[in-house]
């Protein structure tokens, strides 16, 4: 297909906005005018999800059985997604945005009894 088509008139605007619409995932306009977001799929963000969820869980349930005297376990770090940006740091050298506290024992026993 040549896009000149268009500009010579014979291609409508329309087909060329159905040709344009319907490109592969893969596509460079697809790239450009989503990022990174164009290669991932339905099935990649609920996998990563899932990947998060199960982290989540093992974690809680480390914390939990862990020993009182011994520190508790790393939180754990979720799955980079398209569009997520990573913390940026201030001239400072500290973390633009405060990280979340994680819970406290008692509350993850409160949580699982």
């Amino acid at each position: 297909m040549d896009l000149l088509d268009w500009h010579r008139g014979r291609l409508t605007s329309r087909r060329l906005a159905v040709l344009v619409k319907h490109m592969p995932r893969d596509s460079a306009v697809n790239r450009e005018l989503h990022g990174d977001g164009a290669e991932w799929t339905v099935t990649d963000y609920l996998l990563a999800a899932a990947v998060d969820h199960l982290a989540a869980a093992n974690w809680m349930f480390a914390s939990v059985n862990t020993d009182e005297a011994s520190e508790p376990p790393e939180p754990p770090v979720p799955v980079p997604r398209p569009g997520d940006e990573a913390p940026s740091a201030d001239p400072a050298g500290e973390e633009a945005e405060p990280p979340v506290a994680a819970p406290s024992r008692a509350e993850l026993m409160r949580f699982f009894a």
